[in-house]
């Protein structure tokens, strides 16, 4: 019940000591990205790169060499779909989600914060964050591609350069 064997645990060890190893060194080269924030493509891919890290530890019928084949073939995926939505937007839209707009000049945006199911609450939760104490002080709030809230004060100077991108 605690213990299988002492064989047992010694695969783990040692092919987990090569395993993070190898998941390591496939991270370093699949680039900065893997280990960026997340839109929803990435995050699936970094899932299932912890799925099969802990299916090689753990299952005795998948190789080392299985589990560092599958962690290449993924970030090799990654990579491709990465290359490809930074050449065609038209691509990049369809792996991406566009950031939303919620908020702007005063008031809440409903219907996108329906379709995003964000509530006014977390939209306040966000302005706090930033240390700012007034809704009255935000020009706009977005839903970034990546789940984060964005949240962009007002400012003397009235200009739009950072929503170009969000959908209104």
């Amino acid at each position: 019940m605690f213990l299988s064997s002492f064989a047992d645990l010694w695969r783990i060890i040692v092919v987990g000591f090569f395993a993070y190893l190898s998941l390591i060194l496939v991270l370093r080269i699949a680039g900065k990205r893997t280990l960026s924030k997340m839109n929803a493509f990435d995050l699936v891919v970094t899932v299932a790169l912890g799925s099969i890290l802990a299916t090689t530890l753990l299952n005795k019928n998948v190789s080392l060499f299985d589990g560092i084949t599958a962690f290449a073939t993924l970030s090799f995926f990654q990579f491709i779909v990465a290359w490809f939505s930074t050449r065609s937007k038209t691509f990049s839209k369809f792996i991406k989600s566009q950031p939303q707009l919620l908020y702007f000049k005063d008031e809440y945006l409903k219907q996108p914060m329906n379709k995003e199911r964000i509530t006014e609450n977390e939209i306040l939760q966000a302005t706090r964050s930033q240390g700012i104490s007034s809704i009255k002080a935000v020009k706009a709030v977005v839903l970034e591609s990546d789940g984060s809230l964005s949240v962009l004060k007002k400012t003397q100077e009235e200009t739009e350069q950072a929503l170009k991108n969000v959908r209104k």
